[in-house]
C-alpha cells in the first residue's frame, strides 16, 4: 500500500494538469494505437512488484489486441523479514531470487465508454504467454569474526548463525550467476481508464494471474519448492495514444 500512497499524488497532479489544460482532443476518445508503461504491486512481490509495458492496436469499436511485457520479482509465500543488529533487513533461509520475464498477447474489450469530458472507461482483458524465470542466488553480508565480513551467496552449511548476518548484497548482485527456467502465464483483469484527452491516459489494472514453470524453484530452504504461483495484482499505467 506504500506504493499506492506514493503514486496517488503523481496521478492526481497528472489529472489536475489535464483538467486545466486547453487541448483540442478534449472529449475525443477515438484512437488506433496505445502505448502504456506501468508499475505493479502484487501478492507475490515486494513494495514494488515489477514493471509493465503494453502496446495495443484497435480491432474494432469495442476491442483491442495488445502485446505486453512484464518484469517481476516473485517471492515465496513463507518469506519473513528480520532485522540485523545494524538495522538492515534480510530474509533468513532465502537461497534464491526468482525474476520473471513475461511476454504475452491478449485481447481487451471495452465494457463502458466514458462520457465526453468526464467519467471512467472500464474494460475487461485476458492475456497469456511464456514465462522466463531467472533464478539468482541470494547474497548476504556475514560476519566471520568481530572485524571481518564477507558478502556471498547464502549457504546454510556455512552461515549457521542468523545473528552473524549483517545485511544483504547489492541489488541484482547475483544476476550474473542466474540459472534459466521457463514456463507460462495467464491473467484476467479489469482496466479502469481516467483522463480527458485522447492523446494520453492514466489507468489502473486490477486482476489475477497464474504462472507455472517446468520445474520446482528453490527459494526458501526447508520449505516447499513451488512450481506454480497465483497472485492478485494491480498496475498503475500512464501512456499515450494516437
Amino acid at each position: 500500500m506504500r506504493t499506492l500512497k506514493f503514486l496517488l499524488p503523481i496521478l492526481f497532479l497528472c489529472a489536475t494538469h489535464q483538467a486545466w489544460a486547453q487541448r483540442e482532443d478534449a472529449g475525443n476518445y477515438d484512437y488506433d494505437k496505445e502505448y502504456l508503461l506501468g508499475v505493479n504491486k502484487n501478492t507475490n512481490g515486494g513494495l514494488i512488484g515489477g514493471f509493465a509495458l503494453k502496446i495495443g492496436t484497435r480491432v474494432d469499436d469495442s476491442q483491442f489486441a495488445f502485446l505486453g511485457l512484464e518484469l517481476s520479482n516473485v517471492k515465496h509465500p513463507k518469506e519473513t523479514r528480520y532485522t540485523t543488529i545494524l538495522g538492515n533487513n534480510y530474509i533468513f533461509g532465502k537461497s534464491n531470487y526468482l525474476y520473471s520475464i513475461r511476454p504475452h498477447v491478449g485481447r481487451e474489450i471495452i465494457l463502458f465508454k466514458k462520457a465526453p469530458n468526464q467519467g471512467v472507461q472500464v474494460s475487461a482483458l485476458a492475456a497469456a504467454g511464456p514465462s522466463f524465470g531467472l533464478i539468482a542466488p541470494y547474497f548476504i553480508e556475514y560476519a566471520i569474526n568481530r572485524v571481518e565480513t564477507v558478502v556471498e551467496p547464502y549457504d546454510p552449511a556455512v552461515h549457521q548463525s542468523r545473528f552473524n548476518i549483517l545485511g544483504t548484497g547489492q541489488l541484482l548482485q547475483g544476476i550474473s550467476q542466474s540459472k534459466l527456467t521457463f514456463g507460462g502465464m495467464a491473467k484476467a483483469a479489469l482496466h479502469f481508464e481516467f483522463g480527458l484527452f485522447k492523446s494520453n491516459v492514466t489507468g489502473l489494472e486490477v486482476g489475477a494471474m497464474v504462472e507455472g514453470f517446468h520445474k520446482k524453484i528453490p527459494l526458501i530452504l526447508n520449505a516447499e519448492r513451488p512450481q506454480f504461483f497465483q497472485s492478485g495484482y494491480f498496475t498503475l499505467f500512464y501512456g499515450f495514444r494516437r
